[in-house]
């Protein structure tokens, strides 16, 4: 009679290991936002998020774990169980950089598994209105001519703000003093405030407040101007040559999640950037959606692995230290 009862609990067990995938999501899912409320990455995140429940059958929750330049967020996600309902969001700063920079406890590329390629962005050097450069020309040379480097806010040593940054001192020769934050919008207050003298900031974060007029934006890193802004120049255009670096993003879960899953939340999230409403929204907000073959799993992988090969180098040479 034992021996029947611990068979039958054995098969059950076993029975329930697929069907568990069948039935995802059972339950609502988290999503870790490695950066603070507010921010760029929160709001793709809610963006996307809103219209995935309605394909999932779930709410998904926004989860806020900063520190450490999104870092702590994303371990948050490689410890969790691998069952799809902890994702973890970030971008080029979280899922690349960061692995240049601190001695992670996890590897970005094996201990997570990719789901999607997200939609990207330029940045956009901004600046507090009570710097007196007009053009970026004047802004480069008001850089140099301070006894002081001016101030640089960034979501941390190796976020993509702060990878911008060191892009621009490479190129023009200036020297900044970065100044590390839990995320962007903690660094947007302050450049508005005039704490901070200036920010290489996605323009997706900037653009309302460069449009309000509370900060004043001089060129976007791309190869051709935004959609969103077409009367603010790309850096080639007001003569910083080559400073191209987009910020994109992705999804991904904790590594030896089911194939399935993955497979769920690649297609509803591939669902949500094809969605004309959402589409509209990143669209406003200056973020591009990949292209159709961009969007597998696979895709995201191997972009990812090309990215740690570009940017490890410029961003070891610089030396970044963990403060």
């Amino acid at each position: 009679m034992r021996r029947a009862i611990v068979a039958a609990a054995f098969a059950l067990l076993a029975f329930g290991g697929p069907a568990a995938a069948d039935d995802y999501p059972s339950h609502p899912i988290t999503m870790v936002v490695p950066f603070s409320a507010g921010g760029p990455t929160d709001a793709l995140a809610r963006i996307l998020g809103k219209f995935m429940e309605s394909k999932l059958g779930k709410s998904i929750v926004i989860e806020n774990v900063t520190g450490a330049a999104g870092s702590i967020g994303v371990a948050r996600v490689v410890h969790a169980a691998p069952d799809g309902y902890t994702v973890s969001i970030g971008h080029l700063g979280t899922h690349v950089a960061n692995g240049a920079v601190y001695k992670l406890g996890y590897d970005l590329l094996t201990d997570l598994e990719p789901v999607v390629l997200l939609p990207s962005n330029p940045m956009i050097i901004v600046t507090k209105n009570a710097v007196p450069a007009k053009s970026l020309k004047e802004l480069v040379d008001w850089i140099k001519a301070k006894p002081v480097p001016p101030t640089a806010g960034t979501a941390g040593a190796g976020s993509g703000s702060h990878i911008a940054g060191i892009y621009l001192e490479n190129l023009t020769g200036v020297k900044l003093q970065f100044v590390p934050y839990r995320g962007t919008a903690p660094a947007m207050n302050d450049l508005i405030a005039g704490q901070i003298d200036l920010m290489v900031d996605q323009l997706s974060n900037s653009i309302a407040q460069v449009r309000a007029g509370t900060i004043r934006g001089y060129a976007v890193t791309d190869t051709a101007r935004a959609q969103s802004a077409p009367d603010i120049p790309t850096a080639d255009e007001a003569g910083l040559k080559g400073f191209h670096m987009t910020l994109w993003s992705g999804l991904w879960v904790p590594k030896g999640t089911p194939k399935d899953i993955v497979a769920k939340l690649n297609a509803a999230a591939v669902a949500a950037m094809n969605d004309p409403g959402v589409r509209k929204q990143l669209e406003n907000q200056g973020l591009q959606v990949p292209p159709a073959d961009k969007l597998s799993p696979e895709a995201l992988g191997t972009w990812q692995k090309a990215e740690i090969a570009k940017w490890w180098p410029m961003i070891k040479a610089a030396h970044v230290e963990v403060k």
